[in-house]
């Protein structure tokens, strides 16, 4: 989710700063983490990173649920891709934010990536860690419905 998400961002020149996940569990209860960043993203591997900190801080807090039902991944606070250059100080966050040099990298690839999709198509080439899910549970029909233009 969070790859087709990045894209669009990317495709549009809209990076966003606030990621929002939405948890539903079996029982019909759902829960909403948030974080709005002090720099926009589009970068596919910080959008995941994100997502998926901030799934598992849902689930550390509702440790007794066992089944999801939703998961849901949300994009907004989009602004203008305009880059901020950061010093080199190598800290741990390096990726998340895009104007070092490791988030410059990670953009670079996924233009890369995006490139190569639009000219071949989706299923050509993607991430590893995507590969291990590679069979999709919704059809892309119905996930046409559910985006919805930026």
């Amino acid at each position: 989710m969070a790859e087709r998400i990045a894209q669009r961002l990317r495709a549009k020149d809209r990076p966003c700063r606030t990621v929002t996940v939405r948890v539903r569990f079996a029982d019909l209860r759902s829960v909403t983490r948030a974080i709005t960043l002090p720099a926009p993203i589009c970068a596919t591997a910080a959008l995941t990173e994100i997502a998926v900190d901030l799934v598992r801080g849902a689930l550390k807090d509702h440790a007794q649920e066992k089944t999801i039902s939703l998961l849901a991944i949300s994009a907004s606070h989009l602004g203008q891709s305009i880059l901020q250059l950061e010093l080199p100080l190598r800290l741990a966050d390096d990726a998340l934010r895009p104007g070092t040099r490791k988030g410059q990298r990670l953009t670079r690839a996924d233009r890369a990536i995006d490139a190569i999709r639009d000219r071949f198509g989706w299923e050509v080439i993607g991430y590893a860690s995507a590969a291990q899910g590679a069979a999709r549970s919704v059809p892309d029909e119905f996930r046409s419905l559910a985006e919805k233009e930026l």
